[in-house]
This record gives C-alpha cells, sequence and structure tokens, in this order.
C-alpha cells in the first residue's frame, strides 16, 4: 500500500542529516518543509529555548473528512544520541546499520519516516480520515526535555500514538517508568596525602561508602537504579576534597520511585555526616510513569490495527520512558508502538528494511480505525 522504494529512500537521507540532541534545526527546517509541501498547518514552540537547544517542538496538522472522528496524534523524535554525526547507513541481506563507529539513529527516524509516508499515502489514495496532528518532538533523549517544555496550547488531539520502542511492528507498550535524576556532591576536607593525610576527608571515599551501601541495578521487576558517573580528586597526593556523582532511579510505580530515590539521598547524607563530610543532593523528576490497559481506547485500536496489518500483537511494558509518558499526563492516551528498531543507543542498532514498510502499513490501519471511531 505505502511506497516503500520513497520510505526507504526517505529513512536513508534523514539517517544522514545530523541532528543530536538540542542541535535539532537542520532536520526541523527540512521537516517543516516536507509537512507544509503535503499542506499542513505547521508550527513551532518555544521548547527549544527554554531546553537550551536550538529548535523547538515540530507541529503539523491535518483537515481530514471524517468530522466525528478523534484527533489522533502520530509523534517521534527528531534528536539521537551520540556518537551520531556523519552517520552512512548500509544495508545488507534487508538488515540496516551504519557502516562506521556510530549510532544508527533508528532511534527515532524510524519513526519520522514511516509516519511522513503515511500522510503521502492517505493523500494519494484518498483514504478517508479524520484530523491528524503530528509532533516531531526535540531533546527526547536524556530526559523528555522537548516535550517537558511542549506548548500544550497547541496539543489538540484525543488518542495518540508514539513510534518509538525496541521490538517490530505489532508490539505495544502498556506502562513505562517514571525517572528522578539524582546529582550529589560530596564536600570532604583537603590534605597532603603523604605528610598529613589524617587531616583530610577524602570524598571520594566517603561516595564509595555510600555507593556500596545502596542496592542498584535490578531493584524489583518495576524499579532500577543506576549509578551513571563519578568525577572528583585533583592529584594522588592530595586527599579528594569534593566529588560529583550523577544518578538515576526508574520505577513504574511512583511510591516505589519514591522511596529507592529517598534511600540513595539517605545514604550519600548517612555516610558524609559519619565522616564530617557534607553532602549536597538534588533530585530532578525527569518525568511520571504511565499505565495503560488492555482495554484502553488506544491499545485496543492498537491491537486491532496490527491485526489488520497481518501482524502479530504483543503487548509488554518498558524500562524506558518516551514522550508518552507527558502525553499521558497531559491528558491524551498516548500508546508507544515498536519500530523495529534493535540495539538502540549503541553502534550495533540497526532494523530490518521490512520493519520500516510493516510500521507505515500499520499507521495506515490506524488511522482508518480511528476513523470509524467517534470522538467520545
Amino acid at each position: 500500500m505505502v511506497n516503500r522504494e520513497r520510505l526507504l529512500a526517505e529513512f536513508f537521507e534523514l539517517i544522514k542529516i545530523d541532528s543530536p540532541t538540542k542541535n535539532e534545526r537542520q532536520i526541523a527546517d527540512i521537516l517543516k518543509s516536507r509537512l507544509v509541501g503535503l499542506g499542513m498547518e505547521v508550527t513551532e514552540d518555544e521548547a527549544g529555548q527554554k531546553a537550551g537547544g536550538n529548535c523547538g517542538n515540530v507541529f503539523a496538522y491535518l483537515k481530514g473528512n471524517l468530522p466525528k472522528a478523534p484527533v489522533i496524534l502520530l509523534s517521534a523524535h527528531m534528536d539521537t544520541v551520540d556518537p551520531c554525526l556523519n552517520i552512512e547507513p548500509i544495508m545488507k541481506d534487508g538488515i540496516i546499520s551504519s557502516a562506521g563507529a556510530t549510532i544508527l539513529g533508528a532511534d527515532d527516524k524510524s519513526g519520522i519516516a514511516p509516519i511522513l509516508e503515511v500522510l503521502r499515502t492517505i493523500q494519494e489514495q484518498n483514504i478517508p480520515h479524520g484530523d491528524i496532528q503530528v509532533i516531531f518532538s526535540v531533546a527526547e533523549e536524556g530526559g523528555l526535555n522537548g516535550v517537558k517544555h511542549l506548548d500544550r496550547t497547541l496539543l489538540k488531539a484525543d488518542l495518540g500514538f508514539v513510534m518509538d520502542c525496541v521490538g517490530g511492528p505489532g508490539e505495544i507498550i502498556l506502562a513505562a517508568p517514571g525517572q528522578d535524576r539524582i546529582n550529589v556532591v560530596i564536600k570532604g576536607r583537603a590534605a597532603h596525602a603523604g605528610f598529613a593525610p589524617e587531616e583530610g576527608v577524602s570524598s571520594i571515599v566517603v561516595a564509595a561508602k555510600a555507593i556500596a551501601s545502596m542496592t542498584t541495578g535490578r531493584i524489583d521487576e518495576e524499579t532500577t537504579a543506576n549509578i551513571g558517573t563519578i568525577e572528583g580528586g585533583r592529584a594522588t597526593n592530595i586527599v579528594p576534597d569534593e566529588v560529583v556523582i550523577a544518578c538515576e532511579a526508574r520505577s513504574r510505580d511512583l511510591t516505589k520511585l519514591e522511596i529507592q530515590t529517598n534511600r540513595m539521598c539517605n545514604a550519600f547524607q548517612r555516610c558524609a555526616e559519619e565522616m564530617g563530610a557534607a553532602a549536597e543532593i538534588e533530585v530532578i523528576r525527569l518525568y511520571e510513569p504511565f499505565t495503560l490497559t488492555e482495554e484502553s481506547q488506544v491499545v485496543v485500536i492498537a491491537s486491532q490495527a496490527t491485526k489488520s496489518a497481518g501482524l502479530k500483537v504483543v503487548t509488554g511494558v518498558t524500562g524506558g520512558g518516551s514522550d508518552a509518558n507527558y502525553y499521558n499526563r497531559y491528558g491524551v492516551p498516548c500508546a508507544v508502538l515498536g519500530t523495529g528498531m534493535q540495539k538502540p543507543h549503541t553502534t550495533e542498532e540497526s532494523i530490518k528494511e521490512e520493519d520500516l514498510y510493516r510500521t507505515a502499513d500499520l499507521l495506515i490501519e490506524i488511522i482508518k480505525i480511528v476513523g470509524t471511531t467517534e470522538k467520545s
């Protein structure tokens, strides 16, 4: 149903456009031009400025010919994680990957390219549809900062689908965790490590004892925790007086998230006090969890569309956040759907060519089903 050759060519083209987090200006301008060319009403908000980037979220709106249908949101993010400059995609035996020491960028251009192709297809083939809103977000990686600062006055959708998930088309995410970023500064006391080490208080030792006392990694089926980075110390002959630690806690249960975050903070505070140091701790709630049920309207629609597209329905949960965390919080029920991306955030990232086409076919079926649904 979709133009496979055009979709594949556009995916390769988008992959080659550098779009690191908070530097999405180039790809945003290209996408805006194409959306305008599709007859859509296009605008951009100020989320980039608020998030410290050079570009805002791109909004596009296409009027439909089924006025009773809900307004559907199709969303994907424009930014990619490092290393993501000068990507050269290659395809071998139907598998697309990076030719060099970079990520591929299927996360999340495997969401963007099918959305564009579907918009073209429904117009070329005169497929009846309700109003469609498209949002291509910025700064999704590292905290969902684009959609966090999204201009909610521009959000018109009644329900939506975020194309941003590991797993093939047919994968439907029912729940995703919330995340706390925990920034810690341990302040000890400097001293000469050879002449008078007893006069110092090692911030690194304080941090080490605190971390050793914590449970990290997999806490339970819903909760994880990680010590991400540690920076400190000046020389081997100086007792380090300051160390900076970046941590995180995640859980699909908000109460469990708060408990895990408090445990980590308390461990740093307790060890600092015991050793005569000080702990400065900042907790930032990056996003909150969301949960859908099998009976949720967006899940039912996605399941029906998956079957109509001849695909297998697979429902599950994830350990990562997505823009859907915020859309659900904003009152737009949103499911996250698989696009076929594999091993994102690594230089081994890949996607099957066929999954690009299946994703586009699935989206067309979703649009058709939403078109037969009346607004609640």
